[in-house]
């Protein structure tokens, strides 16, 4: 008995690797048997979670944690994946339970959703923690781009695209390696239509289809104008247009230094700013549309003035 409290140490600094948890192979390589198991199972110091995977101490509560179990009762051919791969990455706020998780073999888990994939490859799974092995960004917008809507989707491509977790060309590469995957035609039909730079916000997201539908003229969303990124840039015009919302700009200091970059740009490089709020946006879009394309017209007189091309 006496050798328990030293072994108890051990045990608890595996499992402190392992989000709380110790498969029963490393219990027998430290020597203890099944009545050992049992013993400690029965105090309380093991507490069963899944098939041959204790808790040690208490359950854990953390979701990664969580995550760390059910993968080590997986084995190692298993990585977190769908729903619990999309929280791990911000495309939900919360983490969503059940745990998914997929796997090469076959198994099953209690309490866990099970997806089987013989077809990843080793950069398909990421390991950004020890025992927390991951679907990459792109197979997870893969894996749950069926059950996304068109604009959620967009925004997660985009949101991770600004999190420099993935490319356009990657995904495009990857999702070449899936063509019967369901989530693959909404996946490229929304890589095909998107711009160089990511959107930042879902509002931008719904500018392509505002400017097609009253005919703007070429732009370019993000472009970096003298040190600021800037919303949508008309390329012929050097106009600078700016979404102006509460997500982005909703505060005074915001409002302040939005004029202030304005001003900035101007002075740097003659470039004027225009800004649509959010309500004229929505509320009056062709009212909106039809004095930008005032404002454009104008613009592109001016600039052949400038260049001594006769107007007309």
């Amino acid at each position: 008995m006496d050798q328990f409290p030293s072994i108890d140490r051990r045990i608890a600094a595996i499992a402190t690797r392992q989000g709380g948890h110790v498969h029963q192979l490393q219990l027998s390589h430290l020597a203890l048997d099944a009545s050992a198991i049992h013993y400690r199972v029965k105090q309380g110091f093991l507490i069963p979670v899944y098939r041959r995977v204790y808790a040690v101490g208490h359950l854990p509560t953390e979701p990664h944690d969580r995550a760390k179990g059910a993968l080590l009762a997986a084995g190692p051919r298993s990585a977190l994946s769908h729903d619990s791969a999309a929280s791990y990455y911000g495309v939900w706020k919360r983490w969503r339970l059940p745990l998914h998780l997929t796997v090469a073999t076959d198994r099953r888990l209690r309490g866990v959703v099970i997806h089987r994939n013989r077809r990843l490859l080793r950069s398909d799974i990421w390991t950004p923690e020890p025992g927390l092995r991951i679907t990459s960004p792109v197979v997870t917008l893969l894996d749950i781009a069926p059950r996304l809507s068109e604009r959620r989707l967009r925004r997660a491509i985009n949101e991770l695209r600004l999190a420099h977790q993935i490319g356009l060309q990657q995904l495009e590469l990857t999702a070449a390696r899936f063509p019967r995957h369901p989530g693959l035609r909404r996946l490229l039909a929304i890589v095909g239509t998107s711009q160089h730079q990511p959107t930042r916000s879902g509002w931008e997201d719904e500018w392509p289809a505002f400017a097609a539908k009253y005919g703007l003229p070429a732009y370019t969303i993000n472009e970096l104008v003298a040190g600021a990124r800037v919303d949508v840039l008309f390329t012929e015009e050097r106009v600078i247009l700016e979404l102006d919302g509460w997500e982005t700009h909703g505060t005074k200091a915001a409002f302040t230094a939005d004029r202030k970059q304005d001003a900035t740009i101007l002075a740097r490089t003659g470039m004027p700013t225009v800004r649509i709020t959010y309500e004229g946006f929505h509320q009056r879009p062709a009212k909106e549309a039809e004095q930008l394309h005032a404002i454009l017209a104008r613009r592109r007189l001016g600039l052949r003035l400038l260049a001594g091309v006769p107007a007309g």
